[in-house]
């Protein structure tokens, strides 16, 4: 058990497509906690098994926040061993970005969800 994370499409014809998933990257978890309570005016808490939806202004501040190096150390019971600046997670998370802009300017929606 443990922080499962996942990125998915969805098209205007309802059709989900998986972007990425993550395996306790908790320092992303932390970024998209604080994202859904702005957006929502939940607790961040509640955030778990709920789908948080991207839009293109979300993922430019977060590819800054990336490339910055600057994901918030995120500690939680199943969150795993600080994240935040491993080169790989920085890679597939650029990764993710670009994919998830590019299914947005393709017309689609983007959502981040997590499960703990």
């Amino acid at each position: 058990m443990g922080l499962d994370q996942y990125a998915n499409s969805r098209d205007s014809n309802g059709e989900n497509y998986e972007i990425c998933d993550w395996r306790k990257h908790n320092a992303l978890q932390g970024w998209m906690q604080k994202l859904w309570a702005i957006k929502t005016g939940k607790p961040e808490s509640e955030l778990n098994s709920e789908a948080l939806e991207l839009t293109a202004e979300d993922l430019k501040i977060l590819k800054s926040v990336v490339e910055g190096g600057n994901l918030p150390v995120t500690q939680g019971f199943f969150y795993g061993a600080d994240s935040s600046q491993d080169d790989w997670r920085k890679e597939k998370d650029l990764d993710f970005i670009k994919a998830a802009s590019e299914a947005i300017d393709g017309g689609q929606q983007v959502f981040y969800s997590c499960w703990y």
